[in-house]
């Protein structure tokens, strides 16, 4: 395996990474290993697969492949199976902190007659 560079700090050299043949072969074996589920909806005993492609049509994007621990701290690891896992949108966004919180202010406050 070649290791593109040793820092993953910059937005340019986390794209070039990301769009190396490395990672795309790394990439798919994680899925093909994970069977194209969610790990962590599989945790919970939920099933999350991947989308189906449809002909003529762009295929929706339903999971990814996760840095158990990411390659900006940890540049070494980037290439390394065992620090993959598949997770769905919702479950990598929640990893990240990303994505929809619900407020906890609540929208009225009205008195109860």
């Amino acid at each position: 395996m070649i290791i593109i560079g040793d820092e993953y700090k910059s937005d340019n050299q986390k794209k070039q990474f990301y769009r190396s043949k490395d990672w795309e072969s790394l990439r798919l074996e994680a899925l093909e290993r994970d069977n194209y589920e969610c790990q962590e909806c599989k945790r919970q005993g939920r099933v999350h697969v991947d989308s189906k492609k449809v002909d003529g049509e762009r295929k929706l994007i339903e999971l990814n492949v996760h840095h158990k621990y990411e390659i900006e701290q940890y540049p070494k690891l980037a290439l390394m199976l065992d620090n993959l896992e598949t997770l769905c949108l919702a479950c990598h966004n929640k990893v990240h902190g990303k994505g929809f919180k619900p407020s906890k202010k609540k929208k009225w406050d009205d008195e109860l007659w």
